[in-house]
C-alpha cells in the first residue's frame, strides 16, 4: 500500500533541498514560509530524525543531511514520475511549460529569432522566457534552461557548448562611408560606443587595442559613448550613434537586415567566452526541458554545420553572464 498522506510535506522536503532554504521553496510552492517550515518539521517527526542540518549565517541556511541524500534523489524523481502521469492523464492536450532564461541582448538579438522553429515541432509545449542579466541559480530551480556566454564549466549544471564567438566593429550603414581603403581613418574620427558590461575572461577587445590592430589610433574629436548593457549598445549603433564593438551573434539579424554592417568584415576577433546551453539534472528530467535542450542543440548545429561538444555535470549551483 503506498502512503501519499506526506505528499505536500515530500514537495515542502524536495523544494526547500533545493533551494536551500524554506523562503526560496515557499516562492515556488505559493505558500509562506511558515508553511514550509512546518511541512518539513512534519516530516521529521514523522521519519524521527532531522532531513536538515540547519546552519545559519544571516540568514537561515539548509543542507540536506548525509543519511536523506538518496532518499532525496528518489523522491525527486518520484514527485518528477507523478508530474508526468497526471499530465498524461489530462490527455493530449495538456500543455508543458518550459522557463528558458537568457540576458536580454541574447534573447532580443538571437533566440527571440529561432523560437518560431520549436514552436512549430512542439505544439504542446509553452516556452516563457525570464530575461534577465542577473545570474539566476539553475539548480535551485529558478528557471529550467539558461542560455548564456562565458568560459563555460559552471557547477551544477549540465551544459553544452552552442559555439563560439568573436567581436566585430559595427556601424549604421547610413554613415558609414562606401570607401573602403579609407575605413581605418574614418573609424578614428567617429564617435566610439565602450560596451562597459563585464566580460571577465573574455579577452573582449577595447578600442584602444581593437584601433591599434586595424592599424589607426583614436583622436580627439567626438567623445565617447560608453554603456553598460549590451542590449543598450547595439541600439545605439543602430541609431546611427556611433560604431560599437559587440558579440557578432547578438547583431546577426542586424546584419541580415542591413540597420547595421561591419566595418572589417573579414577581420576576426575571437574571444574566450563560447555560447553554452545549461539546465540542471533535476530539470533534464522533465520531457518538456530535454525537448528544448536538445532542440537548441540540434537547431544552432544544423544552422553552423558542426558538431556540438558536452560538458559535464558538476555539484554547486550557480553560472555566470
Amino acid at each position: 500500500m503506498r502512503s501519499l498522506s506526506r505528499l505536500r510535506s515530500l514537495q515542502a522536503f524536495e523544494a526547500t533541498a533545493r533551494h536551500g532554504s524554506f523562503t526560496g521553496a515557499a516562492a515556488e510552492l505559493g505558500v509562506t514560509a511558515a508553511a514550509v517550515g512546518q511541512l518539513v518539521r512534519s516530516l521529521e517527526d514523522w521519519v524521527g530524525q532531522p532531513v536538515f542540518r540547519r546552519s545559519r549565517a544571516g540568514k537561515e541556511r539548509l543542507s540536506v543531511i548525509v543519511e536523506a541524500q538518496t532518499a532525496l534523489e528518489d523522491i525527486a524523481r518520484g514527485l518528477d514520475a507523478l508530474e508526468e502521469g497526471v499530465r498524461r492523464l489530462r490527455g493530449p492536450k495538456a500543455r508543458s511549460t518550459v522557463l528558458v532564461t537568457a540576458s536580454q541582448a541574447l534573447i532580443a538579438n538571437w533566440l527571440i529569432f529561432r523560437l518560431e522553429r520549436f514552436n512549430r515541432h512542439h505544439l504542446g509545449i509553452d516556452v516563457r522566457l525570464d530575461v534577465s542579466d542577473r545570474v539566476l541559480d539553475l539548480a535551485s530551480g529558478e528557471a529550467d534552461i539558461g542560455v548564456r556566454c562565458g568560459l563555460g564549466g559552471w557547477k551544477g549544471v549540465r551544459a553544452t557548448k552552442l559555439m563560439d564567438e568573436d567581436v566585430t566593429a559595427v556601424a549604421n550603414p547610413q554613415i558609414v562611408p562606401r570607401d573602403q581603403a579609407g575605413m581605418a581613418e574614418w573609424l578614428a574620427d567617429q564617435t566610439l560606443i565602450d560596451d562597459a558590461t563585464p566580460h571577465r575572461g573574455a579577452n573582449f577587445p577595447g578600442w584602444e587595442e581593437f584601433l591599434s590592430h586595424v592599424g589607426t589610433r583614436r583622436r580627439g574629436g567626438r567623445p565617447s559613448l560608453r554603456i553598460n548593457a549590451t542590449a543598450a549598445v547595439v541600439q545605439a549603433a543602430v541609431a546611427g550613434q556611433g560604431v560599437a564593438l559587440v558579440r557578432r551573434a547578438l547583431v546577426a539579424n542586424e546584419l541580415a537586415t542591413h540597420r547595421l554592417c561591419e566595418l572589417f568584415p573579414r577581420r576576426r576577433w575571437p574571444i574566450r567566452w563560447a555560447y553554452y546551453v545549461a539546465a540542471a539534472p533535476q530539470a533534464l528530467r522533465r520531457r518538456e526541458v530535454t525537448a528544448f535542450y536538445d532542440w537548441l542543440i540540434g537547431d544552432v548545429s544544423a544552422s553552423l554545420q558542426i558538431k556540438p561538444t558536452s560538458g559535464q555535470a558538476a555539484t554547486g549551483s550557480k553560472f555566470l553572464l
